[in-house]
């Protein structure tokens, strides 16, 4: 993953360590990994539509998973961060979520946790000042950098002609037959781009302005980002606000508003049974 080149495994055990932390929140009730589940190996999302923060508000939009998310073009919905770094910053100090009150009111709170300062010291042996803000977005970043999954299709697209069942491959056939490959592309099949939430016909919940609001550009209204499709059978509800509930309600709601088309019900169940081979395996 990119950036992965300069970790080091005191950085990324720091990084875990923050990510699992619920100290990080104003009232130490809140962690990452409270809406990025990875508790015993789970898909890095909570399955809400929209997650409570520290104080029990719900945020906007639905948390999507952190398996992958530095592969991605950028982070959150509006790809208002460019990277996992910059993403980390945020949440800890958003009112609604973990609701800190300043980057200097974090780094006090951990320098009188005992374990920080040397840990921070050893994933920063260079640095005159190891415990800073900076730092612990990195630390967080370096481990979330570790989150890669890999599936059957990996091994479906590296010969193995047995990793997909029959029903999967003419699911996936199906799924590019259909148009989904116009965004949902690349290796992580989606995460690589920005695209409009009703292309062909216009989506329910316009009080979302999407990355317009970020870069005020007028094209850029209602524009999202292409989820990955990786894991995506394990992290329902679906969509930036979470309205899908259901697999099967995604697909059809993708192929009505973003290429204008109505699937049958056999259609719609076969590209659901080529998803799930996209779950994680390692």
């Amino acid at each position: 993953m990119p950036g992965s080149e300069n970790d080091i495994k005191t950085k990324i055990a720091l990084g875990k360590k923050l990510y699992f932390e619920k100290r990080l929140s104003k009232n130490n009730t809140q962690s990452c990994n409270s809406c990025h589940n990875l508790d015993n190996g789970k898909n890095g999302v909570d399955n809400q539509p929209t997650s409570k923060g520290a104080f029990g508000k719900r945020g906007g939009r639905n948390s999507p998973t952190v398996w992958n998310a530095g592969l991605h073009i950028a982070q959150f919905w509006d790809g208002r961060a460019s990277d996992l770094k910059a993403q980390a910053k945020g949440p800890i100090l958003n009112p609604i979520e973990m609701a800190m009150s300043s980057e200097k009111a974090v780094i006090d709170k951990l320098g009188k946790i005992k374990e920080y300062p040397a840990l921070f010291k050893a994933a920063f042996p260079k640095a005159s000042n190891a415990l800073t803000y900076d730092n612990l977005a990195e630390a967080i970043a370096a481990f979330e950098r570790t989150l890669i999954t890999r599936d059957r299709l990996d091994k479906f697209i590296s010969g193995d002609a047995k990793a997909l069942s029959q029903k999967e491959q003419i699911g996936l056939d199906k799924f590019i037959a259909t148009g989904c490959v116009a965004c949902h592309s690349g290796n992580l099949l989606g995460g690589r781009s920005y695209m409009k939430m009703g292309l062909a016909n216009k989506y329910e919940n316009i009080q979302d302005f999407g990355r317009y609001s970020v870069t005020e550009k007028d094209e850029d209204r209602y524009k999202f980002k292409v989820p990955s499709l990786r894991n995506i059978a394990n992290t329902a509800p679906y969509f930036h606000d979470g309205k899908a509930k259901t697999l099967g309600d995604a697909v059809t709601q993708m192929a009505w508003l973003q290429l204008g088309k109505k699937l049958s019900t056999n259609d719609i169940s076969s590209i659901v049974t080529f998803l799930t081979a996209l779950n994680k395996i390692n």
